[in-house]
């Protein structure tokens, strides 16, 4: 056991590369240019670095490798805020009132200090480009169901749309749910009283008669998609939570593709999500639970050869999280890896931040299963040991992976939460 654990160190020294600043992360920045999606991971929702370093290498391959926009495990409302806003179109008076529109809970998620560096880099990038060639900000996630709904209908009736009924028709199914999402779920799911026939109806009206010509029209278009498969998801939740995972995750990846086709054929994107959306959940034990995940279907749609993904993990320090769904985040520590884990040999071939990129030449090194660190937006430091640690190929999991050593807590704005 000990030979092995030494030979995994080994190879690890032999195949990594230290890194100190976004420059000396070149070469996987010019592996990464050539896909057609780069997915950018995360250990944890609340580690800084995570956060500075996507932002930095979001930078380098919209500026220097043509990618159109980034597209983030966030809600497309509040996201579509942000996206006019770095195109110049918000009557915001600062970045830090587009992010109050973060207010669902966790709202540290991007309502934070450093994601306001890349959203005003993007403003100046687009300042002086034509409106085609602006590169956006998008939300791939499902939960704005009530939040999608609304914006339907003002959109609606702003541009005084015959269909305006069937959307009034879909919200008012709602409303005697109180904006409670698992109420709805448990009287769909266990009562059989839901609402999917509206948002189908809904849904299908849109596409036959708003074409998504304009960002207004694409933006109606997916909170159409977000009001149907949210319906399903939250009635799915209450019952096969396995499911539930599935639809969200595949509502991310059709997301995707109607950005995509907005953009063009040709459209380059970046998505920012948790290592365990991003990462192949093939080569993992999500398998065999029966979860898929973007990773895998990306890989699937577009081809291996057009995905390029990069999880990012750490050995110790700080992180935000909660003790639990819907309380307040706390600054929590980040104990050290667990013995034998990813991480844990990231560390001991030197306490030094570095980044790997897999090929055919060392691919085969890191294809055995090892525990490699997810933390979610709950977290129990004090529990880590028992669980938090999602066995892994890692190099069938990830094209590249990067590692910082000691990390820090994130920085969160004091937003309100939105009761929910």
């Amino acid at each position: 056991m000990l030979i092995k654990i030494n030979k995994h160190i080994e190879n690890i020294q032999n195949h990594s590369i230290p890194f100190r600043s976004i420059d000396d992360l070149a070469p996987l920045i010019k592996e990464a240019g050539k896909a057609k999606y780069v997915l950018l991971g995360e250990a944890t929702h609340g580690t800084s670095e995570f956060y500075s370093l996507r932002a930095e290498i979001t930078k380098k391959l919209i500026e220097e490798h043509g990618f159109s926009f980034v597209a983030v495990e966030g809600d497309w409302p509040s996201c579509f805020e942000a996206n006019n806003y770095v195109k110049n179109r918000s009557s915001a008076d600062s970045v830090e009132d587009v992010l109050s529109h973060f207010n669902r809970w966790p709202t540290w998620m991007w309502a934070n200090q450093e994601i306001i560096p890349l959203l005003e880099w993007l403003k100046n990038y687009n300042e002086d480009k034509e409106a085609d060639k602006m590169a956006g900000f998008y939300g791939l996630d499902v939960y704005s169901l009530w939040e999608s709904m609304e914006a339907i209908v003002d959109y609606l009736q702003k541009t005084n749309s015959p269909h305006v009924d069937k959307a009034l028709k879909a919200i008012e199914c709602f409303e005697p749910y109180n904006r409670k999402p698992q109420t709805y779920g448990m009287s769909a799911a266990l009562l059989g009283e839901s609402c999917r026939q509206e948002v189908l109806e809904l849904l299908q009206s849109i596409r036959k008669n708003h074409k998504s010509e304009s960002e207004e029209q694409l933006s109606l278009e997916i909170n159409s998609l977000v009001s149907k498969n949210a319906e399903n998801y939250y009635k799915t939740m209450i019952t096969d939570d396995q499911e539930s995972w599935n639809i969200r995750d595949h509502h991310m990846v059709e997301a995707l593709s109607r950005i995509s086709s907005f953009y063009s054929s040709e459209a380059k994107g970046i998505i920012w999500e948790h290592n365990t959306h991003i990462g192949d959940a093939r080569a993992t034990t999500m398998e065999l639970e029966g979860l898929e995940n973007v990773g895998q279907i990306t890989r699937v749609k577009y081809g291996k050869e057009n995905i390029f993904s990069v999880g990012f993990g750490t050995y110790e320090g700080t992180v935000i999280a909660a003790e639990k769904w819907g309380a307040a985040f706390e600054r929590m520590p980040l104990p050290k890896a667990k013995r034998g884990s990813w991480e844990e040999l990231l560390h001991r071939a030197g306490d030094h931040d570095k980044f790997m990129i897999f090929n055919k030449e060392n691919k085969h090194m890191f294809e055995e299963r090892v525990g490699h660190r997810a933390v979610g937006v709950v977290y129990h430091p004090e529990y880590e040991q028992y669980g938090n640690y999602v066995p892994s190929s890692i190099s069938e999991r990830y094209d590249s992976f990067i590692y910082v050593d000691k990390t820090q807590a994130l920085s969160p704005l004091p937003v309100e939460v939105k009761e929910e």
